[in-house]
């Protein structure tokens, strides 16, 4: 009998972890609340019934412990230092470079989030939460267990059988915009007055004596750092973030590295330009050294260490109220919610309008028509809708219902596979046509000049033009005489007749035949294929220089391309071979414009031309140093294994690709083989 229910014990809490990790860390909820709560529910009544099974790390005893009569201080093992901020590009070049000269050597950065939250340190022996810590001082911090056991995507236990035998975490407890939201309603409801923003609520939340009002409010973590381990395998940041969500710690989203500081401050200006869809309040990037070898060499001042720094940007917010919510289509397809807002004035602009993003944020925000909002212009860039003030809300609007087709070609839109974005699929819709065109006349396309936002609506209202190839059939005169309304500036606004002139026509004429000659990687990434930009074009132009190869190379092909995944390889795929995409380069090709690239000349290195993969620990070579000597000896260092790899080279514990390299026939060489093959 014990057996059995023992059984079911280990069971229960076994699928509650799962549900909580799926929910909390990766936002898939696999069964209802209801469903959830009977089996919490199940396992706390066996647990109080047999006491005997009664465990510390149970689901059940998240919100299990007794208010705190006071906060204690606990010195930290490893001082919990601060980071320097810098708040301009200028500062954080200079702060790469200073440290690029310190080291004497290459550097690779990592990017991440600088989550607005609450700074925390959470250590576990034996693979048992131990005792959770503010940052307090750096040196001793305040014992804040009660309170992060109730974190439900912060695990009581870590997941694995044989964990660290000392794992100490740094991170960020915050809570997500929604969260705040629902708070506080509650909070207006109860009669109290309501937080003014998510870092306010996770401060006051995290010292709380009570762990049964933290459990209420929701908070969540993100781990960043780390402080005193034994048996942690990571050489890495990227290493050791891989590893501790396999242990079940959820990691810091959506971090990205860079060979060099000039790509990592080239992500910069793309971050402040494309601020991203995120739950929960962001006030700058975290930049850091990625191996920890190099970190150690750098070394910490007094308070902060010399590997790290903070990119922060001013935030901006306003309160307003969204008036109404229309739809736009872009390029690839996909429909974008616009907030309409009532005019606010946020860092010196007027801000009307903003992204809502996708149906998803929608739903997550729970914002309608005549809700008041909180708009954000993080860095002065973009405006985001960040919260709904639901207490404000004074009568019950109906959800806003996201459309079924196209607002302009009527087509039934389609959800992406495992994505958020809805699209219109089909490539003749006008507005995409629009918004194609704008892009391939811009500097990142095909570079046109004089081919404006304007000129495109009325090329394609007058249905002059109607694909990218029409471009290149303008003449002056065809152009010329072109006239459109207008608006005229001034105090009466009247729309007059304006032409767009011989001048114009000859200037657009000229930059559209400027364009002709710029060659195949700059025409794929002009032609919206979806995850197919600049950097993606040159990689793949490298390997297929002319559209031919192109369009003959399988996924498998592309994807074995160094930084093509599976994903880009796909896209690119099935638009080369799209009864539209292969309309587009037949149209192009018709009308003169470029599709190959120039061949750079053999190198005559001892591997010219040989497709080399790289796999396993090696002793002679970092992973790096090794791709690196390949391509200086005309090679190609691939990520993955394909029927057109000449040659795995094999360290210690290689695992899946020199099983499929055996499978394919490729041939497997050890490292000092390689160091024979090269000599």
């Amino acid at each position: 009998m014990n057996e059995s229910i023992a059984k079911r014990v280990a069971e229960l809490r076994t699928e509650i972890r799962r549900l909580d990790h799926l929910y909390y860390v990766e936002a898939k909820p696999a069964v209802t609340d209801l469903e959830y709560d009977r089996l919490l529910e199940e396992l706390r009544k066996l647990e109080t019934e047999h006491p005997e099974f009664a465990s510390v790390d149970s689901p059940t005893q998240r919100v299990g412990d007794a208010p705190v009569p006071h906060l204690v201080q606990v010195p930290h093992s490893v001082p919990m230092l601060s980071i320097d901020n810098t708040y301009s590009r200028e500062e954080l070049k200079a702060y790469f470079d200073r440290t690029e000269k310190t080291l004497g050597e290459p550097i690779e950065w990592v990017m991440e989030f600088k989550i607005d939250g609450v700074a925390a340190s959470i250590r576990y022996e034996q693979g048992n939460m131990a005792v959770a810590l503010t940052r307090g001082n750096g040196q001793v911090g305040d014992d804040i267990t009660h309170n992060v056991r109730t974190i439900r995507d912060v695990p009581l236990r870590l997941v694995g059988d044989t964990p660290p035998e000392v794992l100490e975490v740094r991170g960020e407890v915050y809570m997500t915009n929604a969260d705040l939201a629902d708070l506080n309603l509650r909070q207006t409801e109860a009669g109290a007055e309501p937080y003014k923003n998510t870092r306010n609520v996770t401060a006051g939340t995290i010292r709380l004596l009570d762990p049964a009002i933290a459990a209420e409010r929701k908070l969540r973590f993100f781990c960043h750092g780390i402080g005193e381990t034994t048996g942690l395998k990571a050489a890495d940041h990227i290493e050791f973030l891989a590893e501790v969500g396999k242990l079940g710690i959820p990691p810091t989203p959506e971090v990205q590295v860079f060979k060099s500081s000039a790509d990592a401050l080239k992500a910069v200006a793309l971050f402040e330009e494309e601020m991203p869809d995120l739950p929960f309040e962001v006030d700058g990037i975290v930049f850091k050294v990625n191996r920890f070898d190099q970190r150690e060499r750098l070394g910490i001042r007094s308070k902060s260490p010399r590997w790290v720094i903070a990119y922060k940007f001013e935030r901006y917010e306003a309160v307003t109220v969204l008036e109404s919510i229309s739809v736009q289509v872009g390029k690839t397809g996909a429909i974008t919610p616009v907030a309409h807002l009532k005019p606010v004035d946020i860092a010196d602009t007027t801000v009307s309008r903003a992204s809502l993003h996708n149906a998803d944020e929608i739903e997550r925000l729970d914002v309608r028509e005549g809700d008041v909002v909180v708009v954000e212009k993080a860095g002065k860039i973009i405006p985001k809708v960040v919260r709904v003030e639901k207490h404000e809300r004074k009568t019950e609007q109906p959800p806003f219902e996201f459309p079924t087709h196209c607002p302009v070609c009527h087509t039934e839109l389609v959800r992406d596979d495992g994505g958020v974005y809805i699209r219109c699929p089909s490539p003749e819709c006008p507005a995409q046509l629009r918004q194609r065109l704008i892009y391939f006349g811009s500097r990142p396309g095909m570079d046109i000049d004089g081919l404006g936002d304007e000129l495109v609506d009325l090329l394609v209202q007058r249905r002059i033009v109607s694909s990218y190839a029409d471009l290149y059939r303008l003449s002056v005169d065809e152009i010329a005489d072109v006239n459109w309304l207008k608006q005229r500036k001034g105090k009466d606004g009247k729309l007059i007749d304006v032409q767009v002139g011989k001048k114009n026509a000859e200037n657009l004429v000229a930059g559209i035949e400027a364009s002709r000659n710029r060659g195949l990687a700059r025409v794929l990434a002009s032609i919206s294929i979806r995850h197919v930009g600049p950097r993606v074009a040159q990689l793949i132009t490298r390997h297929y220089p002319t559209i031919e190869q192109l369009q003959s190379a399988s996924i498998e092909d592309l994807a074995s391309i160094h930084e093509i995944g599976d994903a880009i390889a796909k896209s690119m795929h099935e638009f080369l071979h799209s009864d539209y995409g292969k309309k587009v380069f037949a149209e192009l090709a018709e009308v003169g414009v470029k599709l190959s690239e120039e061949v750079a000349e053999p190198s005559g290195g001892p591997l010219e031309g040989k497709t080399i993969v790289v796999t396993g620990t090696l002793q002679q070579f970092n992973r790096d140093e090794i791709k690196a000597l390949i391509e200086k000896l005309g090679g190609r260092a691939s990520s993955s294994i394909s029927k057109k790899t000449d040659y795995l080279v094999a360290g210690e514990k290689a695992g899946s690709k020199l099983t499929k390299a055996e499978s394919l026939g490729v041939k497997i060489l050890t490292e000092s083989e390689f160091k024979t093959l090269i000599a």
